[in-house]
């Protein structure tokens, strides 16, 4: 989710020298832990938010969703547009549209409204990430720049590995809104500082490309449209059909505008090069083996365990924890002469084997102990690429290119996670109903479809049902869910291992053969 410091404009002289370095850095580095917290912490708090609104499973995985498509879609524009108007300017904007569009989603008591804020709240999370990275490359240069980038790498992962635990305990103790409200709270912090930061703009900084950013949005907004509502209406339904050709159309159309527009967002001329692709591939294998479990997981333990959402965060820290320290494990071994592609390959092994192992050892009643193995492989996975990938790019593409691929590595990071997120989600809903289709016969006291049961055990919510049934019935109705859920888990966990797989192998038959050692990647190393 961060920018790579070696991929910004470089500074004017004597940048590193401006006043409130020290400010920036603050205000920054808090923005950015709170940014992944709001994904890895909105699946914990789904099943109170459920509770509280009455809210139906697609609508309430558009907490999510549109957060991840906001965030994701807007990076190249933003970026574009902090170059252009400032970078100060659009790290405070999108800090003052987070901080409100997260006290509307703690006051929100619809959940299409808490949807549209958290979409709102997506806008200034991109505005903030690449304001905020542009700003910290512009104030600092040389070591210093490199100690600025590996803070933002820890407090990231920091971010991440804090989310769940923080979102389970606040909605257990205080209530799914105050989560939302701690986000206000420390964004106004973040805001407090804005009067100390430098102001910086890029030398050259083309236009902000309009077009190609409404049709990029569109084409995301129908794909995960059709994904999430496909379990509900039917995937050879009309309407799914539709939406789903009409991304298709739009993506063409996005491809076609990038040619023809003066200052496209999109330099298409890196989807050639095999060894950027390839790069670009792997935070794909990091979305279907670690993003996707981040929303979803927690949700499963509460049903199928009976975990309390603190719990459920609690778990969830051993696979985010070793991403605060696989890193610097990462950066001894290229030291020690393990080539940059050798660390990248072991970072793909940890996180396909992983994904396979959770897999196999996922089942009710599953303690953290039994867990632990798979959770800590996929965090290590992750963390052995945290930042390495954005350093590697420096050494497969042009220098002139070297802002663009980050920008288009970061919106593939993202827009990947968006939707496979979506995909996962649509999947386990329509592999649980088919699993629990003989429910209501089984269970005449129950008021309610399949349909109904699955999307109540994917949104991480038995309780309603649970109270409504006989006593003597409900611990037989929560295994029959929870077995029911966990096959399906299982489908959906082999077939991300197997496209974990299928991609790694990919990616080291494009990578290029000789060592990256030479450059700025090795020098940028976590």
């Amino acid at each position: 989710m961060t920018a790579h410091p070696a991929t910004a404009r470089l500074p004017a002289a004597g940048a590193a020298r401006q006043p409130g370095r020290a400010v920036s850095l603050f205000a920054v580095l808090l923005a950015l832990l709170i940014l992944p917290t709001a994904v890895t912490g909105s699946g914990v708090a789904l099943p109170h938010i459920g509770r509280d609104t009455g809210a139906s499973l697609d609508a309430l995985q558009w907490v999510m969703h549109s957060y991840n498509l906001t965030f994701a879609s807007l990076l190249l524009a933003c970026g574009s547009l902090a170059d252009l108007a400032g970078r100060r300017r659009v790290f405070t904007a999108g800090g003052m549209l987070f901080t409100a569009a997260s006290l509307a989603s703690a006051l929100a008591t619809d959940v299409v409204v808490l949807d549209v804020m958290r979409g709102a709240a997506g806008v200034g999370a991109a505005a903030l990430l690449t304001g905020g990275s542009s700003l910290l490359a512009a104030t600092f240069d040389g070591a210093a720049r490199t100690r600025v980038f590996a803070a933002v790498g820890i407090v990231t992962g920091g971010g991440l590995a804090l989310g769940a635990m923080a979102a389970g305990a606040l909605a257990d103790a205080l209530g799914w809104r105050s989560f939302f409200g701690l986000h206000a709270a420390l964004m106004l912090l973040v805001l407090c500082a804005v009067p100390f930061l430098p102001e910086s703009r890029g030398d050259t900084a083309a236009r902000v490309d309009r077009a190609g950013t409404t049709v990029l949005i569109g084409g995301l907004f129908l794909l995960m449209l059709g994904t999430v509502e496909g379990p509900q209406w039917g995937w050879g339904s009309a309407g799914v059909l539709g939406l789903l050709a009409g991304s298709v159309l739009l993506m063409v159309v996005f491809v076609v505008v990038e040619r023809r527009v003066r200052h496209p967002m999109l330099d298409l001329g890196l989807l050639r090069n095999a060894g950027f692709m390839a790069l670009c591939l792997i935070p794909v294998v990091v979305s279907f083996s670690f993003v996707v479990l981040l929303p979803l997981l927690p949700g499963y333990l509460v049903v199928a365990n009976g975990s309390s959402s603190r719990a459920a965060g609690a778990t969830m820290l051993l696979m985010t924890l070793p991403v605060l320290v696989t890193p610097l494990a990462a950066g001894r071994l290229i030291r020690w002469g393990v080539p940059t592609q050798g660390v990248l390959g072991l970072s793909l092994v940890c996180l396909t084997a992983g994904v396979a192992w959770l897999a196999a050892a996922l089942r009710p009643g599953a303690g953290p102990a039994e867990l632990a193995g798979p959770l800590l492989v996929l965090g290590a996975g992750l963390g052995l690429n945290f930042g390495l990938v954005d350093g590697a790019v420096l050494t497969v593409v042009p220098p002139e290119a070297t802002g663009t691929a980050a920008g288009l590595l970061n919106t593939l990071r993202l827009g990947s996670e968006a939707v496979v997120i979506a995909a996962a989600g649509a999947g386990l809903t329509g592999l649980t109903r088919d699993r629990l289709s003989g429910g209501p016969d089984r269970f005449p006291a129950y008021d309610g479809t399949a349909a109904d049961l699955a999307n109540e055990a994917n949104a991480g919510d038995l309780d309603g049902s649970l109270s409504a049934l006989p006593p003597g019935v409900r611990r037989e109705f929560a295994d029959f869910v929870a077995h029911g859920l966990t096959g399906a888990w299982h489908a959906v966990l082999w077939t991300s291992a197997a496209v974990c797989a299928a991609l790694s192998v990919t990616i080291v038959a494009m990578l290029p053969r000789r060592r990256a050692t030479t450059g700025t990647a090795d020098a940028d190393a976590p």
